[in-house]
């Protein structure tokens, strides 16, 4: 072979090892170490929130996270940004960093302080939808917030066990001398007609006591479904924490003796010990003049066998306020409203809606009657008899209110003073298209368009329709219309079975079979549709929304998807766009915060970082995640 074959054969050669050219394969790319192109910054929280740090850093993958806290790693901080458990006192000046390392080296940030204030107030829940307006909105909610509630970082805390079915909204009474401890204390009724108190924040019971004479039972469901299957105590109590030694709870149990006669009772409990007050419990009992169901020599008479306290009770000047429900629609029953004195339990006020007529009851799917400033108190009467008849004021000639919006005086005697009832009253108390399945809110003072301010206040109820009166002029009746400040039919068309709510200047009411919406005010008028709804649809019978915010900030809409023998859902919806659903709990993996079955015409209850809500045989307690 020619030494200039042998050239080309050695040529070849090495091309086909690889070695120079530029067909050659390329080398790897050297690994980079970590470098932090963004420190954790200083964050600054109130006592009982959480704190969030993170960190940017760049290298060869993966990069591995560590955060540590005083210099101590944090178990399961793991990732580029870490959120801490709820803060306390004691977490002010901590130290984060965070070590971020790949296979080629590690490097340490650059320490991030968490300051921690004092914690906001605590907040106390003392009636039905937290003030005697019945906004629902707690406006003292600094823990959760809009960025923190999320299936990451709140969920299902745990279960209270309790005797009965919770129909009741919770109470919180915070910052409570129990045995020598001061402790936020959560009570719960049940309808096994019991009263139950736990330490709000750990669940740790605290005390029980049952409503029950001696050789008395819970009352049987009176042939009716609606509470089933024994009533005990249906309404939300209602608290006074300057009454008595330690503060007072009020409720109202239903009994049954052996000898087959029914018991109505208002009970007055000391908040620290559950034991009855001096002259508690007193027999509720009546009469009022009136010729109407369950009459005798002029004066109908209160049969408590044919009725149910339903509706939250309510304070107003010393006086606490019951109203009547029936068990279902079974005959005979009338409109009672009766108030009871705080101190001495004296009735000292009572008024009959329907003397005169049939029906009529006060039940408001367990919506409290409201009241305002000047202590006149608003309720919805459902399907009964109304006078179309008035007299030269403009209201009924018999006192016959069925099926109308009513404003009573608190005066002694109590006196109804203002209502409002529809052209079509009558023909809708005979199809069962009544009010009274609704519950009314008073607004806030609003401003029209001339500068004036307006006291309204709404109500709605099986006809679909919302209805904006004005108190101090509500509409009364007329044939041909609804002479009222607005009435906005067809909004909300499933039909109301529950309470509304208020904040910043919308109205969030939940219908039958509909969305959750949300209604905004402008100049004292609310917009022809809804300004949001919410993506999911809740069944029967609808949802009582609830707020929480950090005054007018962070709110948070919250409405349990709830009917009885189905699972329950607790969603908590952006307030200011209710298409943004910031969590349910069917969102973390597992069931984790699943909570059992529903029950009708539950309402959360939400102060201090937690949300409670009740289920057929206890509380679930929802929040951050430990």
């Amino acid at each position: 072979m020619s030494n200039r074959w042998g050239l080309a054969l050695v040529a070849l050669l090495a091309l086909g090892c690889g070695g120079g050219g530029s067909g050659g394969g390329s080398s790897a790319p050297t690994p980079v170490a970590p470098s932090i192109t963004t420190q954790p910054a200083a964050v600054s929280v109130a006592g009982g929130q959480t704190a969030q740090f993170s960190v940017v850093a760049t290298g060869t993958s993966p990069l591995g996270y560590q955060w540590q806290a005083n210099g101590q790693d944090v178990a399961g901080a793991t990732a580029a940004s870490y959120t801490t458990a709820p803060t306390a006192a004691a977490d002010d000046g901590s130290a984060y960093t965070v070590i971020v390392s790949n296979t080629v080296g590690s490097v340490t940030s650059a320490s991030a302080r968490l300051s921690v204030t004092a914690a906001a107030a605590a907040t106390d829940v003392l009636t039905y939808h937290n003030d005697n307006a019945r906004t629902g909105q707690n406006l003292s909610e600094s823990i959760l917030t809009p960025a923190s509630v999320n299936a990451a970082h709140f969920g299902l805390l745990r279960k209270l066990s309790v005797d009965g079915l919770v129909d009741g909204q919770p109470l919180i009474v915070t910052n409570l001398a129990v045995g020598g401890q001061s402790r936020n204390v959560l009570y719960v009724v049940t309808e096994h007609g019991s009263v139950y108190a736990f330490d709000a924040d750990t669940g740790t019971a605290l005390a029980n006591r049952s409503l029950l004479p001696s050789g008395e039972t819970t009352s049987d469901s009176r042939g009716c479904g609606q509470v089933a299957p024994e009533i005990g105590i249906t309404s939300t109590p209602v608290i006074d924490r300057g009454a008595g030694a330690h503060g007072t709870l009020y409720t109202v149990a239903m009994s049954k003796d052996a000898n087959g006669r029914y018991w109505q009772r208002l009970h007055a409990l000391d908040l620290a010990t559950l034991a009855e007050q001096a002259q508690s419990p007193i027999v509720i009992q009546g009469t009022f003049p009136g010729t109407g169901a369950n009459s005798t020599g002029g004066n109908v008479v209160f049969d408590p066998g044919q009725y149910k306290e339903r509706a939250g009770l309510l304070i107003v000047n010393g006086i606490v306020y019951t109203a009547w429900a029936s068990h279902c629609d079974i005959q005979p029953y009338t409109g009672w409203i009766m108030g009871y004195d705080e101190s001495s339990l004296t009735q000292t006020r009572i008024l009959n809606v329907v003397p005169n007529g049939s029906e009529g009851a006060i039940w408001q799917s367990g919506g409290g009657m409201a009241a305002d400033a000047q202590g006149n108190v608003y309720a919805l009467v459902a399907n009964g008899t109304f006078d179309t008849t008035l007299d030269s004021a403009g209201r009924p000639s018999q006192g016959d209110y069925g099926n109308a919006f009513v404003k009573i005086a608190t005066s002694s005697p109590l006196l109804d003073s203002d209502y409002f009832a529809m052209s079509n009253a009558t023909a809708e108390s005979a199809a069962d298209v009544d009010l009274g399945s609704g519950a009314p809110m008073l607004l806030p003072d609003q401003q029209d368009s001339t500068g004036t301010v307006r006291h309204l206040a709404v109500g709605a109820g099986k006809d679909g329709h919302l209805y904006v009166v004005n108190r101090d002029d509500m509409g009364k009746f007329m044939t041909s219309t609804n002479s009222i400040w607005q009435d906005l039919g067809h909004a909300l068309p499933g039909g109301i079975w529950s309470a509304p709510a208020y904040f910043n200047g919308q109205v969030y009411f939940g219908d039958v079979n509909g969305t959750l919406k949300a209604f905004a005010l402008n100049q004292a008028k609310f917009g022809a549709s809804p300004a949001s709804v919410s993506g999911n649809v809740f069944g029967f019978p609808g949802a009582s929304p609830a707020v929480s915010a950090n005054g007018s900030t962070g709110g948070i809409v919250w409405a349990v998807e709830s009917s009885s023998g189905q699972a329950a859902v607790l969603h908590a919806f952006d307030a200011s766009n209710l298409a943004t659903e910031l969590y349910n709990s069917n969102q973390a993996a597992g069931g984790r915060d699943h909570f059992g079955n529903g029950n009708k015409f539950i309402t959360p209850t939400i102060a201090n970082g937690k949300v409670y809500v009740g289920t057929p045989n206890g509380v679930a307690v929802f929040g951050p995640n430990p």
